[in-house]
């Protein structure tokens, strides 16, 4: 839009209404467009402050990447997981295959939460640091798993994780995007009553600034680290003009940020992400947390419910605490 803008005014003459008209509307479109990602620019404040100290027994390194079920070149992550040396991996889109070329990390990773499947929806946590309660959920749909556990920092921490992927709205997978919108507000919800030092991380199939995105922020209150430092686009890797944020790593106010990259291409449509965290509690925001009012409350409510209604018809009274409460 900015190209076409130089370029209309640079040659119209602006003696006709619709040239007037054109430039106007595009104007305002970059306007609009402005507003939404502005955010995730450096000319935003950061939402989480940096870390500079050198305390490694709170901190803790993540890595997500989306494998892309039929790239079969695991020699190119495995190099770069032995450069990174990330304390968490999540792999999604992993079927049995990449499981056994993945075997080589194991002996380093000790800990591991696998499901395997051949759906594209397969995914595989591992990790370097002790993992408690760990288990796998299909908190909207049978076939779609996500994992819960507990990480246990070198400080004796324990850190509360949730790993998502969600089926996105598109016409070979699903007609809407309720059940993905639906997933990550069950999550948020439940962040929202445990408060808890907790990191959601995996592939959201939405961008960081959908209406979705923003109010499963509001109602976990948790944080975004590339919000005033960029956009960090992951996908698509093959097209270098078309492409924007679909893997997300969110925190809790429990955390400053030691280093977040877009790391280099694993022949996957998707850019494995990095993130290095230190655990502080309630000391790395610079602004408010994010909130829901009882409204977007009320809407996150709705939103679960129909992405389930079985599951998810019966919810506490709007006059309590909104919480979910599920079919028993």
């Amino acid at each position: 839009m900015l190209v076409i803008l130089i370029v209309s005014l640079t040659f119209y003459r602006f003696d006709n209404v619709w040239q007037i008209s054109i430039s106007g509307l595009l104007i305002l479109s970059i306007a609009y467009q402005l507003e939404k990602i502005i955010r995730y620019t450096i000319f935003w404040p950061k939402q989480v402050m940096d870390y500079h100290g050198n305390n490694e027994s709170q901190s803790v390194s993540l890595m997500v990447s989306n494998v892309l079920q039929t790239n079969q070149n695991a020699l190119k992550l495995l190099k770069l997981i032995e450069k990174m040396k990330p304390d968490m991996l999540l792999t999604v889109e992993t079927d049995d295959w990449w499981e056994k070329h993945m075997c080589p990390i194991e002996k380093d990773y000790i800990h591991t939460v696998k499901k395997t499947l051949d759906n594209l929806y397969g995914m595989i946590l591992y990790s370097k640091l002790e993992l408690k309660d760990a288990k796998i959920n299909y908190l909207i749909e049978e076939d779609i798993p996500s994992i819960e556990a507990q990480v246990k920092l070198r400080s004796g921490q324990f850190i509360q994780i949730y790993c998502l992927h969600p089926k996105p709205p598109f016409p070979t997978e699903s007609d809407t995007s309720t059940n993905r919108d639906g997933e990550l507000l069950l999550i948020g919800k439940k962040i929202e009553k445990d408060r808890k030092p907790a990191m959601v991380f995996g592939d959201f199939n939405d961008v960081a600034w959908s209406k979705s995105t923003r109010l499963f922020q509001k109602v976990s209150q948790l944080l975004d680290p590339r919000v005033g430092r960029g956009f960090f686009n992951t996908f698509h890797a093959n097209y270098a003009l078309m492409r924007w944020p679909l893997d997300h790593i969110f925190h809790s106010s429990d955390f400053k940020l030691i280093q977040i990259k877009r790391l280099r291409s694993v022949g996957s449509d998707h850019f494995p992400m990095y993130v290095k965290l230190h655990f502080e509690p309630a000391s790395s925001h610079l602004d408010e947390e994010p909130q829901a009012d009882r409204q977007e409350d009320q809407e996150a409510n709705e939103k679960i419910r129909d992405a389930n209604p079985r599951k998810y018809q019966h919810l506490a009274d709007p006059e309590n605490d909104m919480r979910i409460i599920p079919n028993p």
